[in-house]
């Protein structure tokens, strides 16, 4: 197969169904137990900072930003970010998270968290939470706790309860 750039372009509501598709076909249905998922189902993606990725019209990736708190302190919450299999180890998923990153940054937002393996998200500047100074709303391996500071010192003094937030 020839190596393709994919092309990366903000996700739209036509989107969204391509993407469960792609959702379904590389988590299963135990997504849904999980506690980002969780999270994720009681606020809706934020469309300005989601993005997708084709290859031609096929839709091989795709990555969501949340608004979520930290504390008192707002954040986005980045997933799922989810590739095809047949496209992955191409930097699908590392292209996906850069413009969601710079799209964040650029309407203002400081801090995103994920839960993920640091030496993936780590490429991107996600560094692992001190433990207890975020807390998911419930079972997380600490180790998989990230955190990107998108402005230098976001971090400073920011703990607690990792909610749904509402008010953006």
């Amino acid at each position: 197969m020839t190596d393709v750039a994919p092309t990366i372009l903000p996700e739209t509501e036509d989107d969204a169904p391509a993407i469960e598709r792609l959702h379904e076909r590389t988590f299963g249905p135990g997504r849904y137990a999980k506690t980002a998922y969780r999270l994720r189902e009681r606020v809706a993606h934020l469309l300005d900072t989601s993005f997708i990725a084709r290859i031609g019209t096929l839709l091989v990736g795709s990555v969501r930003l949340s608004p979520v708190r930290i504390g008192e302190t707002k954040a986005l919450l980045l997933g799922p970010l989810t590739v095809e299999p047949a496209f992955r180890e191409r930097g699908v998923g590392q292209a996906l998270i850069a413009h969601a990153l710079a799209a964040a940054r650029a309407k203002g937002h400081r801090l995103v968290i994920l839960v993920g393996d640091e030496p993936y998200y780590g490429k991107c500047g996600f560094k692992r939470i001190p433990p207890g100074r975020a807390v998911m709303p419930g079972p997380v391996d600490p180790a998989r706790l990230l955190i990107a500071e998108l402005v230098d010192g976001a971090f400073d003094g920011v703990c607690g309860p990792v909610r749904p937030e509402w008010d953006v």
